[in-house]
């Protein structure tokens, strides 16, 4: 477009030359004319040729930047998509995991639970049997002491009464010697008095 105007102005300058020059007659002029009118068509020509060019490069162009656009949006609506998927399935997995491990949690905390239950009850059974174990022998060694404190004094009793007893006899046969000491000494006195008289 600019080298259209500068070949404009060239041929101005050369027809004003002409016409200062030579002073020509019109004839000239118009021929010039008729060159400036026929290049001009034809730089005209040639920029409808290269604007007609350049909109077929920028509608290629735009049509291959919307075809990249277009396969980079699916691209990346795709990796989005395989992506979700993906994280979608590790989520649904770890849930099922944490889920599984919470179950085999809750089966074993409910395991624990009755075995402690059970320790416990078994825990309960044995202290009570123990207690009943040792009332029988702290009864036992009541008995064993009620006995001993009767047996005692049972004995106490029966020493007490051999002892009387034997006082009894042993005063008894004291006064039974005394008797026969007696008779005999007056036995003897009176075998010894009927000798002195007699």
């Amino acid at each position: 477009m600019e080298s259209g105007k500068k070949v404009e102005k060239v041929a101005k300058k050369r027809s004003a030359a002409v016409l200062e020059e030579g002073g020509d007659t019109c004839a000239v002029g118009n021929e010039v004319q008729s060159m400036l009118e026929k290049f001009g068509a034809d730089v005209n020509k040639a920029m409808q040729v290269k604007q007609k060019h350049l909109e077929s490069l920028t509608k290629n162009h735009m049509t291959g930047s919307q075809h990249k656009l277009q396969q980079l949006w699916s691209n990346y609506h795709g990796q989005r998509k395989k992506t979700t998927q993906q994280f979608s399935q590790r989520v649904s997995t770890a849930v099922q995991q944490w889920e599984a491990e919470a179950h085999r949690t809750e089966e074993q905390e409910e395991k624990l639970g009755n075995l402690f239950r059970q320790q416990q009850k078994i825990l309960q059974q044995a202290r009570v049997a123990q207690n009943q174990k040792l009332k029988v022998v702290r009864e036992l060694y009541d008995q064993f002491v009620k006995n001993m404190e009767e047996m005692e004094k049972s004995q106490n009793e029966f020493l007490q009464a051999s002892q009387e007893e034997l006082k009894k006899e042993m005063a008894t046969l004291q006064k039974k010697l005394l008797m026969e000491a007696q008779q005999q000494e007056m036995a003897t006195v009176r075998k010894s008095l009927q000798t002195m008289f007699f």
